[in-house]
């Protein structure tokens, strides 16, 4: 399916990072490494290298690898751009950030799962940080899947990352940076444990 949306020519969500990125740019310093789950086309692990990042972009489509692959040299940035599953392959490497923009491709077993590869992923005193859609965005249908289960909401969010420090958690409605119209996100930042 994946495969099947990215082979077009056109960036199919833009090569501009999502706004949630441009708004936590303060975290990402020079210097440091990062992890991009489901990067897609490279915008967003694009956006990290930018920033001075030592940035690993995991992403399943080979044309949306392509893509990113062609959007970093145009930017003139290096990713290490790497072909995974990430449902079913192991993770490598830890990291200062682990991001995961709009991967809710997922209901909540695969969803427990990924999470766990992903805290892992998180060196002690790292950043974890994801973006994404409330259940309210069902009703809005602006953007992201039409499962409610797949949906993030801030007491499932705490739940799954007990024992982190949560440094920020936000849930608001604002529009879309597509232009659609409405979209309900939310924001969540958390630092794993020395």
């Amino acid at each position: 399916m994946w495969e099947d949306r990215f082979a077009t020519p056109a960036y199919v969500f833009g090569k501009a990072p999502a706004r949630f990125m441009t708004e936590h740019a303060d975290h990402f310093k020079p210097g440091t490494t990062g992890l991009s789950v489901a990067d897609g086309e490279g915008r967003n692990s694009v956006f990290m290298a930018q920033c001075g990042m030592t940035v690993t972009a995991l992403e399943f489509a080979p044309s949306a690898i392509t893509k990113a692959r062609a959007l970093a040299n145009e930017q003139g940035v290096s990713v290490d751009f790497q072909t995974c599953d990430v449902l079913k392959d192991a993770f490598t490497g830890t990291y200062d950030i682990v991001t995961g923009i709009f991967i809710q491709f997922t209901g909540p077993t695969e969803r427990r799962a990924l999470f766990a590869k992903m805290q892992d992923a998180t060196k002690p005193g790292g950043l974890l940080m994801l973006h994404g859609y409330t259940p309210e965005q069902i009703a809005l249908g602006t953007g992201g899947p039409p499962f409610v289960e797949n949906m993030y909401t801030e007491a499932l969010l705490r739940e799954q990352f007990q024992g982190w420090e949560v440094r920020e958690v936000a849930e608001y409605t604002r529009e879309a940076q597509s232009g659609q119209g409405l979209a309900a996100y939310i924001d969540f930042v958390a630092r794993k444990p020395v």
